[in-house]
C-alpha cells in the first residue's frame, strides 16, 4: 500500500522531506512555465528537486551595473523547506558587497527566521515560508542593482561601493564581460 506522502512516486525518508519535494516540484514547474520573470532560467541538478542550477541573464536596461551579465548559480534547498531558507551560491565570479568571495549570497530573506543576535535585521526581514524560488531570485536581481553596504559580505566590494564608485564599476564591468565569455562554456 502506498502512503499518502509517496502517491507521487517519490521515495523519501520523512513526511517533511516528501512535502518539501512536492512543493519544490510544483514551484519548479511554475518557474518553467512562468513568462513573467524574463532573464531567469532554472534546471534541476541531476534528479534532485532540492538542487537547482540557475542562470540569471540581466538585460542592460534592467540593471545598469550588472546589465548584460550571465551569472550561473546553485540554489540548494534544505529538507525542512519551506520552513528553512535555501542557500544561493554564484558559480560565476561576482564582485558585489552582498556576495561572499566564494559566491554565497548574503541577503536578509535567506537568513533563518529567528531573531538576529546582532540586532541588524528584524524578524520580518528574514526568511518566511511565503517566500518562493521566484521571489528569492527577484530579490537577488534587485540586490544586484542596489547593494546594501551597511554589513557587506565582501568587505572590499562594500568599501569600493561607498568610497570609489568608478573603481567599483570597473570591477563589475569586468565581471560582466567574464560572465558573457563563460556563460555557455
Amino acid at each position: 500500500m502506498t502512503s499518502p506522502g509517496n502517491r507521487f512516486g517519490m521515495a523519501s525518508p520523512s513526511a517533511s522531506t516528501s512535502s518539501a519535494a512536492i512543493l519544490l516540484n510544483r514551484q519548479f514547474k511554475q518557474m518553467q512555465t512562468d513568462k513573467d520573470i524574463p532573464g531567469i532560467s532554472c534546471g534541476l541538478v541531476g534528479d534532485s528537486v532540492f538542487e537547482w542550477e540557475v542562470m540569471i541573464m540581466l538585460d542592460e536596461e534592467q540593471d545598469s551595473l550588472y546589465g548584460g551579465g550571465c551569472f550561473k548559480a546553485l540554489m540548494s534547498f534544505p529538507p525542512a523547506y519551506p520552513h528553512r531558507p535555501p542557500k544561493l551560491k554564484f558559480h560565476t565570479p561576482l564582485f558585489h558587497p552582498n556576495v561572499y568571495e566564494h559566491g554565497e549570497v548574503c541577503i536578509s530573506i535567506l537568513h533563518p527566521p529567528e531573531d538576529d543576535k546582532t540586532g541588524y535585521e528584524s524578524a520580518s526581514e528574514r526568511w518566511s515560508p511565503v517566500q518562493t524560488p521566484e521571489t528569492i531570485l527577484l530579490s537577488v536581481i534587485s540586490m544586484l542593482g542596489s547593494p546594501n553596504d551597511e554589513s557587506p559580505a565582501n568587505i572590499e566590494a562594500g568599501k569600493l561601493w561607498r568610497e570609489d564608485r568608478k573603481q567599483f564599476k570597473r570591477r563589475v564591468r569586468k565581471c560582466v564581460r567574464d560572465s558573457q565569455e563563460n556563460a555557455f562554456a
